[in-house]
């Protein structure tokens, strides 16, 4: 990849993780909304004694939630994305930066060339 060519790929880079997190917070939204409704349905269960049973209620309603279950299922899954993403962008940030310091040290020498032949030739 050209110098001038990592701006835009790690812009892309970043694009995509913010992307990401977008979806992730979309699927928690939902995820918070799936566990207020059993929350909400646990509530009103007057038949609950106790606080165990009340939690023991609520797991069930949530397990057989298909909804509940695939957002999990997505927050897993782009929560996996997420990482790989930013582990992408910070990878090519630091190909960037190791890019720019080759072509310093290749001026550097050209520099140092130079002068040595102006040394040599008695300029």
């Amino acid at each position: 990849m050209n110098l001038s060519q990592y701006p835009a790929a790690i812009a892309q880079a970043a694009q995509t993780v913010n992307e990401l997190d977008a979806q992730l917070s979309a699927v928690q939204l939902n995820i918070n909304r799936q566990e207020a409704n059993a929350d909400k349905k646990v509530a009103f269960e007057s038949d609950l004694k106790n606080d165990s049973q009340r939690k023991a209620r609520r797991f069930e309603l949530l397990e057989v939630n298909l909804e509940y279950q695939h957002a999990l299922n997505s927050l897993m899954r782009l929560t996996t994305q997420k990482a790989n993403a930013i582990a992408q962008l910070e990878y090519l940030r630091n190909q960037f930066s190791v890019a720019k310091l080759e072509t310093r040290l290749a001026i550097a020498r050209q520099l140092a060339g130079s002068e040595m032949g102006d040394l040599l030739l008695g300029v």
